[in-house]
């Protein structure tokens, strides 16, 4: 559900979340980027929702002016050689070689990573990293998730999860105990990682942002919130494809 509101000539939109109690409070959140998204309890107003958001808008106007401001000094990418792209936190050298005649493929070698394609054609680059991404993820997620649910006494069995590439959001779950993550996280520093899988294995118990959410995340990773500011931070060049 999308609202709006107004500060001086600034029309601030955002999405409203119903989440299942027992929430019991409106919480606001405005992403790295200047998205804005709020979490209601089941049963609460829009009327209530909206009048929450204009109490804060101050507040939420300078977070979205900062996230646009971050936004304006990320440069689109190119994909020539010499570019940096990161993987698990480390910034690596972009290396294309054309080969007609060649496979196609992405290497990663001694701190580079080699790209062949028939032609440099940045679709086709970005096409092969982009796959090169979701392979990783596809590890380093499973191998992480196994871990991180081996500490959460509630996660009986390990969850499975899909990749969903997000624009927005690192991870979401489902009632039915799935996780959804954006391959992109893999760019990421692995506590990074982690804090986000922590973060979903906490909403299969506790399906909200309450404070038995965040006693409970605060349990299963001691340093989380080290670990999401610096996700937070590093946001728009980790999203910027």
């Amino acid at each position: 559900m999308r609202r709006h509101i107004s500060y001086g000539e600034e029309r601030i939109g955002f999405s409203i979340r119903f989440v299942p109690r027992p929430a019991r409070r409106i919480s606001i959140h405005v992403s790295s980027d200047g998205v804005v998204a709020v979490d209601a309890p089941e049963g609460t107003a829009v009327e209530e929702v909206v009048a929450a958001v204009r109490r804060r808008v101050r507040w939420v106007w300078l977070h979205v002016r900062a996230g646009r401001e971050r936004s304006r000094h990320v440069l689109p990418r190119k994909y020539v050689s010499g570019e940096s792209h990161f993987y698990l936190g480390r910034r690596h050298v972009l290396k294309v070689s054309a080969a007609p005649k060649g496979e196609p493929g992405v290497k990663l070698l001694r701190g580079k990573l080699e790209i062949t394609v028939h032609k440099r054609d940045p679709a086709q680059i970005r096409n092969l990293l982009d796959a090169w991404y979701r392979h990783r993820a596809t590890d380093v997620f499973a191998r992480r998730i196994a871990a991180c649910a081996e500490r959460a006494a509630w996660v009986k069995t390990t969850p499975g999860f899909r990749l969903l590439t997000m624009r927005t959001q690192w991870g979401s779950c489902s009632p039915q105990g799935g996780l959804l993550l954006n391959p992109l996280l893999v760019k990421a520093p692995g506590p990074c990682v982690d804090y986000v899988i922590c973060h979903e294995l906490c909403h299969l118990k506790e399906h909200n942002h309450s404070e038995r959410f965040y006693a409970l995340l605060h349990r299963l990773m001691p340093d989380w919130q080290k670990w999401k500011t610096e996700l937070d931070e590093r946001a728009e060049h980790l999203l910027n494809r």
